[in-house]
This record gives C-alpha cells, sequence and structure tokens, in this order.
C-alpha cells in the first residue's frame, strides 16, 4: 500500500536524521509528522482490518456453555453452604502492594492497571489475598466464607487444558484459632464431596506439609535464603521429569549437587500412615523441629480423614510443594487420574483441579500490628473441571437444556393472542416458568416443534371449546399424552408434572 510505503521512509528519514546528530527542533518535526502519519493509517486499518475475536487467553461462553457451568456452580455452591459458609465478594482490582510480594516467583503474572486516580492497582491474581486484606481492614479473626469470582493472571493460554487469563476461582476457606487439623481435614472433605458430586472420574488428593518440605530442605543442606525458590523447582514435579528438576536446581539455582541427589531420595516417597511412622522415625528428618511438627500433625490430619472416611483417595506425597510463598502448613492439591472416555481418542488431561493449604501469617503481613489469623482453605479450579465437562458432553452428544422453561402457552386457533397473554401472565404471577411464541396467530404445529426442540416438558394449550369449558390442555411433550385441567387447578398440575421430570 503506498500509505504503508510513505510511513517506511519517513520512519528511514528519521532515522537518518537521527544518525546524522541533525537540528532536534527538525528531527522533532519530523517525528510529529511520522507520528501523525502512523495514526491516519491506523484509522484507515481500524475501518478495514478490525478483526472481531476475544483477547488472549479469554473466551465467551454460549447458552450450552454456561449451562454446564451453572451445573457444576450449583454442586460446589451447595457443597460449601452445606458446610456452613457464608459468602463475601471484594473488589476485582486491588492496590497493587496489596497483591506484591505474595506469590513467590508468580508475581510476574501479576495485571497491573493504568489509573487516572494516582493509585497503582492491579487485577486481583486470586481470591486467598484478597481475603486475608478484608479480615484485616475489618478486624475478623472468626469466619467460615466462600466467594466465587473472576481472577487474573498474563499467563500463556492454554486454553484446550482450562488455563485462561480471566478464570473463575471457587474458593472455601475457614479463618480463626482452632484445635489443628480439624478445619483442615473439612477442607479435604469439601474436595473429595465435590470431585465425587461432579464425577469427573478417578482421582488422588496429594497432601503435604510446608513445614516437612522446609525441614526437608534443611537435613538436605539448602541454605535458607534458598529455601523458596528451591521449593518453586520442586513444584514443577508433577509436569516435569525429576532430572530436569535437580537441573534447575543446580544449574540455575546454583544448589549443591548432594544437597539436590538428598531431596531427590525424599520427594519421590509418597504413601499414607506407614509413610508418615516411617519419616518420623527417620534420623535427620526427626531431629528437625520443623519437620517433626509437620510430621506430628499430618498423623493427626490422616486419624481424621480416616473417621471421614476418604483415606483411599488420599496421598501423602513429598514432592507437593505449591509455589505460592504465603502457604505456612498443610498443602493439597486434587489431582484427576487418567480419564477414559470411549468416544475420544485421547485421554482429557487437564492436572490438577484443586489445591489449598494452611497460611497462618498472611492476614499478619496486612495488621498494622501484625496480629496473626491462623487461615487453612481451598480453591476449585472450576475451569479445568469445566473443559472435561464439556468435552464428555460433546462425545455423548447429549442434548443439554439451555432454559428452565416448564410450560410453552400455546394455541390450538387463530386470535387467541389475548387469552395466551392473559394465561401466561397467570403463570408468571404464580412463580411458574412459562413462554409463548411472538407471534399473533402461530401454528401448532411450530409450538410442538419449539418444545421438542428446546425441551420444554409440558405444552398450555388454549383453544375455542377450552375456554368455553373452563379448562386447559395439558400436554405432555415426552408422551404426547393430553389432559384436560380445570383453569384453577393449572398451577398445582405444572408443579407436580414438572417436580417429577
Amino acid at each position: 500500500m503506498a500509505e504503508e510505503a510513505a510511513v517506511r521512509a519517513q520512519a528511514d528519514t528519521v532515522r537518518r536524521l537521527k544518525q546524522d546528530k541533525a537540528d532536534p527542533d527538525e528531527i522533532a518535526k519530523e517525528v510529529a509528522k511520522l507520528l501523525d502519519m502512523k495514526a491516519q493509517l491506523g484509522e484507515d486499518e481500524g475501518k478495514h482490518k478490525f478483526v472481531l475475536k476475544t483477547p488472549k487467553g479469554t473466551r465467551d461462553y454460549g447458552p450450552k456453555q454456561m449451562a454446564i457451568r451453572e451445573r457444576a456452580f450449583s454442586a460446589i455452591i451447595s457443597c460449601f453452604k452445606r458446610h456452613g459458609a457464608e459468602v463475601i465478594d471484594t473488589p476485582v482490582f486491588e492496590l497493587k502492594e496489596t497483591l506484591t510480594g505474595k506469590y513467590g516467583e508468580d508475581s510476574k503474572l501479576i495485571y497491573d492497571l493504568k489509573d487516572q486516580g494516582g493509585e497503582l492497582l492491579s487485577l486481583r491474581y486470586d481470591l486467598t489475598v484478597p481475603f486475608a486484606r478484608y479480615l484485616a481492614m475489618n478486624k475478623i479473626t472468626n469466619i467460615k466464607r466462600y466467594h466465587i469470582a473472576k481472577v487474573y493472571r498474563r499467563d500463556n493460554p492454554a486454553m484446550t487444558r482450562g488455563r485462561y487469563r480471566e478464570f473463575y476461582q471457587c474458593d472455601f476457606d475457614i479463618a480463626g484459632q482452632f484445635d489443628p487439623m480439624i478445619p483442615d481435614a473439612e477442607c479435604l472433605k469439601i474436595v473429595h464431596e465435590i470431585l465425587s458430586d461432579l464425577q469427573l472420574g478417578d482421582f488422588v488428593i496429594k497432601v503435604n506439609d510446608r513445614r516437612i518440605l522446609d525441614g526437608m530442605f534443611a537435613v538436605c543442606g539448602v541454605p535458607d535464603s534458598k529455601f523458596r525458590t528451591i521449593c518453586s523447582s520442586v513444584d514443577k514435579l508433577d509436569k516435569v521429569p525429576w532430572e530436569e528438576v535437580r537441573s534447575e536446581m543446580v544449574g540455575e539455582k546454583g544448589l549443591s549437587p548432594e544437597a539436590a541427589d538428598h531431596i531427590g531420595e525424599y520427594v519421590q516417597l509418597h504413601g499414607g500412615l506407614d509413610l508418615i511412622e516411617q519419616l518420623l522415625q527417620d534420623p535427620k528428618l526427626s531431629q528437625n523441629k520443623l519437620a517433626k511438627e509437620g510430621l506430628g500433625d499430618m498423623k493427626l490430619l490422616f486419624e481424621y480423614l480416616t473417621l471421614f472416611g476418604i483415606t483411599g483417595k488420599i496421598s501423602f506425597d513429598l514432592s507437593l510443594a505449591r509455589g505460592l510463598d504465603y502457604y505456612t502448613g498443610v498443602i493439597f492439591e486434587a489431582v484427576l487420574l487418567h480419564q477414559e472416555n470411549e468416544h475420544v481418542e485421547e485421554p482429557v488431561s487437564v492436572g490438577s483441579v484443586a489445591g489449598g493449604g494452611r497460611y497462618d501469617g498472611l492476614v499478619g503481613m496486612f495488621d498494622p500490628k501484625g496480629r496473626k489469623v491462623p487461615c487453612v482453605g481451598v480453591s476449585i479450579g472450576i475451569e479445568r473441571i469445566f473443559s472435561i465437562l464439556e468435552q464428555r458432553l460433546e462425545a455423548s452428544e447429549e442434548k443439554i437444556r439451555t432454559t428452565e422453561t416448564q410450560v410453552l402457552v400455546a394455541s390450538a386457533q387463530k386470535k387467541l393472542l389475548e387469552e395466551r397473554l392473559k394465561l401466561i401472565s397467570e403463570l408468571w404471577d404464580a412463580g411458574i416458568k412459562a413462554e409463548m411464541l411472538y407471534k399473533k396467530n402461530p401454528k401448532l404445529l411450530n409450538q410442538l416443534q419449539y418444545c421438542e426442540d428446546t425441551g420444554i416438558p409440558l405444552v398450555a394449550i388454549v383453544g375455542e371449546q377450552e375456554l368455553k369449558d373452563g379448562v386447559v390442555k395439558l400436554r405432555i411433550v415426552a408422551t404426547r399424552e393430553e389432559v384436560n385441567v380445570r383453569r384453577e387447578s393449572l398451577v398445582e398440575e405444572i408443579r407436580i408434572r414438572t417436580s417429577q421430570c
């Protein structure tokens, strides 16, 4: 294009003037000319080359996707409520200083915002740090809450695996001073209940403790200053083999090969109560105060999980690290095992679908007097769960209802629009979910076909004879059975029949 060629020529002129160290005023004049040309070109491009798309790492959700999502949200919220949680909400952005320094190496993924008001702001990275800020600000020392909202990460998205830049988190947290491991055990029970309820297939919940990790690093010869960065390397073990993690520790992070090999002996261990007992007898670990505390609590946790009847799905795993800086005690992560699906050639692999742990120091970071509020919580990875449910439903070709309409108000003859409007208004006022076609004289066949297409279970048909007799013809779409129902009994009849659907 001639305009683009002119811009390139002007850019060359500016470069040449700068190389020749020409008069600054002349350079400024040519730069202004170049910017003006670019702006005009941009406007022209906008008219012709505008691309309709969602930003990278985001997506739209149509009615079918939202119907699947709402099913999953409903199962999660009912579980949170069953466990006595209250609900809160916080702003989608926070002061930048609220978020920085809380996420370890992941802090580089925080989205910063341009603000007109002089405050340095960032989009929230998770729901945990805003929760801790909320507790400190309101001087709350005891709460059980859930929070479902969008969070933002400037990450490289992997859309097919449910990894986005904008996504929902479903968090449940217990804050307060309680006897050890009782709230922690309840968080694990919640994960077990939700994953069982959603029927995602076989899963395992890995558990570990930050104190056991730190004790292990100490006895393996890791300097205190490298604990967090080595922890971040160990956290990659679920994605890459030990050899790569070892190479990162030694090559990039300056750990001695001996210390790395010693860590390797521990992080490949996983089991249950037997492994905890074995490590309590370990000559080195048992001498470390932090590790001993962590192992003692882990033993207590497994006793409570045995009472809950869920230890079959729990694995004490020393490779579990969870890279976030704020964890102080028990940490856990739920992972879906091999997904079998006869309709899909490749198994669905989406990594962890829930994670969390204990973070006793986070609220104190915001409190002016440093008062600590012990907290433990879990976050359900709804996007990853949703990607499995969506793929599974696509493969099964199951018809998904996108509305909850109970009945379609239809007419059998012409000139009955007023009667349909009167009847549908009565139904709406009684709390019945009802629809009608937006035509004066729709054909009965078209009205019945609409019910077939959308999954509406009942049709309330008004006709001249029915109006004379004071009845409505109620048609059951699935069986095509028709019954005459007295007008005053219609609401109750619809309720009874749709409660059986």
